[in-house]
């Protein structure tokens, strides 16, 4: 015989806990802001004195609870998310589920200027600090409150706030490790196009370490890969899809920001109602050992999953014995994460107000050369349509060309000037001698020629082969573009681009051959 019972059943804590006696059930929050008298007053550590802290001009107390100063980045992004929809819906209220000293709720009312905040932490201990924080700013507006905090499980609150139809415009969820059971709650408590912000510290789980965790969390069975960090990420935005789905909702991810302390995942997420079209940018990630290549497969390609390296390998191969050796150690060294998000981590035009509303706050801009700047800029890069998934670790690259890591810039600057090879291109070059002469100089006209390159490389390379160019249409100049890239906010020494492994092995001799030249 087995025996169930209601905490097995379910995620939700708070549906075995009854509702704490001394809490009045009548009021719409539990508002914790006074103590009537010296009894009611919780017990403190005597001992453990108060510390104090500054965060953008703000001075809080953080108590006995935790804080970390590096995490000042990520309230930022939440901050300025914040202000752009105050401005752009003309309301905002928050709920912030997991407030610690209350420090974002305080940001949020004073920087985002929010009408509303509801700060809530489980914590009970953690009340004094919270209201004492929270009381620099008037606890209400007229009739109107403007801040109340609540000492619940998060879950608890935010259903609690859903049974009552009491939505919010902002939710912000700083969970830890990778606890997913806030989703659905989560998502529900929401309006209609409003933001969500949500958390995963779980390092080892997007590192491939801990597939079974990322399976139950995420519904993703993620392997370790080069770009692990990325793969957090994804991993949480996937999670977040799939939830979404299940309740007829769907996610946009606005901005996804990676942090190395703790490590942190943190994503921003507009919900709206519909289900995402065919399963788009919701699929499988591969990643090859034997050549470093990472391509993309829908859930219609399960079964059908492959490398390049071993389609080039079989087109030679006349044994049927060494074909099946070619397929046992492809087998091995394809490895396939999913299924995860596989779009955009980023809104381009969501990101640029980001960085004008920075600037316009001196957050950004002006050459201050902050990290916020830094970060804000290299996300702008990062959201290019053209840039895959994933980056491209520069000492990976060396690795497998047998060369010094080449410099980042050098790098960046070559496959920006670089055009990819191409039959097409070739037949070009090969046709050129046909081509009017004008004196000893051959006359190239070039069109629409819908392939890619880079109109500087063609024209060096043309000339020195004793050509004139001249462009018929200045309008395609889109066609004379190089590879797409950009550096990676997650790994300093990595790069985004959708040139493939070979083409960037080929590049960093290139480069060493042309430094041991100098």
């Amino acid at each position: 015989m087995i025996t169930l019972t209601p905490k097995t059943l379910s995620p939700f804590s708070f549906l075995c806990n009854p509702i704490p006696k001394h809490q009045n059930q009548n009021s719409k929050y539990t508002i914790v802001t006074q103590y009537s008298d010296s009894n009611s007053k919780p017990t403190f550590n005597s001992n453990c004195e108060s510390e104090f802290q500054t965060e953008r001009g703000l001075k809080f107390d953080i108590g006995e609870t935790f804080f970390r100063h590096e995490s000042a980045t990520g309230r930022d992004l939440g901050v300025l998310a914040a202000a752009l929809y105050k401005r752009s819906k003309g309301k905002l209220r928050v709920l912030d589920a997991l407030c610690g000293c209350g420090i974002r709720s305080l940001r949020y009312l004073i920087e985002a200027e929010a009408d509303f905040v509801l700060a809530n932490d489980a914590n009970d201990d953690n009340r004094k600090v919270i209201t004492e924080n929270l009381s620099q700013v008037e606890s209400s507006s007229g009739d109107d409150p403007r801040w109340a905090v609540t000492l619940s499980d998060a879950n608890r609150i935010m259903t609690e706030c859903y049974l009552k139809r009491d939505f919010f415009d902002l939710i912000d969820i700083d969970s830890f490790g990778s606890d997913s059971s806030f989703l659905r709650s989560a998502i529900n408590a929401l309006k209609l196009d409003g933001l969500l912000y949500v958390t995963s510290t779980d390092g080892f789980s997007s590192g491939g370490r801990r597939p079974q965790q990322t399976l139950a969390a995420y519904g993703a069975y993620v392997r370790p890969m080069p770009y692990s960090n990325e793969l957090g990420l994804r991993m949480l935005i996937g999670g977040a899809v799939r939830v979404a789905s299940v309740l007829g909702y769907r996610v946009t991810p606005l901005f996804s920001y990676y942090s190395y302390h703790g490590p942190i995942f943190r994503v921003m997420l507009r919900v709206n109602r519909g289900k995402l079209p065919d399963n788009r940018n919701y699929g499988f990630i591969s990643y090859c050992h034997n050549c470093g290549s990472s391509q993309e497969y829908s859930w219609a390609e399960l079964g059908r999953m492959s490398c390049p390296c071993s389609d080039s390998k079989v087109q030679g191969c006349v044994s049927s014995l060494k074909l099946a050796l070619i397929h046992v150690v492809v087998s091995k060294s394809l490895v396939v994460s999913g299924p995860l998000w596989t779009g955009p981590l980023h809104d381009t035009l969501y990101i640029t107000e980001m960085l004008h509303l920075a600037e316009e706050w001196g957050w950004a801009g002006s050459g201050s050369g902050t990290d916020l700047d830094k970060l804000l800029n290299q996300m702008v890069a990062e959201s290019d349509p053209r840039l895959p998934f994933g980056y491209t670790k520069l000492d990976e690259v060396a690795s497998r060309a047998k060369v010094n890591s080449p410099p980042l810039r050098a790098v960046m600057s070559t496959l920006e000037k670089v055009f990819p090879h191409n039959s097409l291109w070739q037949s070009i070059l090969l046709g050129l001698a046909n081509g009017p002469k004008i004196g000893h100089m051959s006359v190239v006209h070039v069109q629409q020629l819908g392939v890619w390159g880079a109109w500087g490389a063609c024209w060096s390379i043309l000339g020195a082969a004793g050509y004139e160019c001249m462009v018929d249409n200045w309008s395609s100049r889109s066609c004379w573009e190089g590879y797409a890239v950009s550096r990676s906010h997650i790994e300093s020494n990595a790069i985004k681009t959708n040139c493939s492994m070979a083409g960037c092995i080929r590049i960093a001799k290139q480069l060493q051959q042309c430094s041991s030249a100098e």
